[in-house]
């Protein structure tokens, strides 16, 4: 089954909780990509939401090799568990560099900016550019230049990005929507919410999702069916 008709009804929403310094994330991104690519017929609207891996890590980071020390017990322990990801990566185009990763971050100003470019209609871009910056070019996720550039990529206007960062707007309610996510259920990301009433978690196969994806539409088309 690969076309769904549903042009009577509102765009499917696909809720996407995730964190920017989350490997399987980018991977998950893929992979959901490449699941819209096999239902034809389904009008989607994507959403991405917050969630923090590590809330400790202080505002600036931390030391990457320190990080790592910390939290596999060494470098070597990491690239261990790394070399999983590194394949995953490699079957979606993805060429981690995680080498080149020199601070793991905060990223409770990445969220905030996610934020603001889903009200500019450029989210999915802003996201897949912050994947980008830190996985393949090793880029500090918690420097308001490293941000603003991302957003001016995406075609945000750069300038008041710096000064929205600058201040503590939306943080409250970035925080909070955070604090929701986990209050739902989600306790690791990737988590795919489809129609606010199912979640598929975890980096799944494209046609794990797409599945779903369908099964769902169905349910909604059968729903207003006459």
């Amino acid at each position: 089954m690969s076309d769904i008709d549903t042009s009577a009804l509102e765009p499917l929403r696909i809720d996407v909780v995730s964190d920017v310094m989350c490997p399987w994330c980018f991977i998950g991104k893929r992979r959901l990509e490449k699941a819209l690519d096999q239902i034809d017929g389904l009008d989607v609207s994507v959403t991405w939401h917050p969630f923090q891996l590590d809330p400790t890590l202080p505002p600036d980071g931390k030391d990457r090799q320190q990080y790592l020390s910390e939290k596999f017990g060494g470098p070597e322990r990491a690239e261990e568990i790394y070399a999983r990801v590194r394949a995953a990566g490699a079957s979606e185009d993805i060429p981690f560099a995680f080498e080149k990763i020199t601070r793991s971050p905060n990223t409770l100003d990445a969220h905030r900016l996610i934020r603001w470019a889903d009200v500019e209609g450029v989210q999915d871009a802003v996201v897949e550019r912050l994947f980008q910056l830190y996985f393949l070019e090793g880029a500090d996720l918690t420097k308001t230049e490293t941000l603003v550039g991302a957003a001016t990529d995406a075609g945000m206007d750069g300038e008041m990005v710096r000064r929205l960062l600058e201040s503590e707007a939306d943080l409250a309610e970035t925080e909070a929507e955070i604090v929701h996510a986990q209050a739902m259920g989600v306790q690791g990301v990737p988590c795919f919410i489809l129609d606010g009433r199912y979640a598929v978690s975890g980096a799944q196969p494209a046609e794990v999702l797409a599945d779903a994806i369908r099964q769902v539409a169905v349910e909604r088309r059968e729903k207003v069916a006459p």
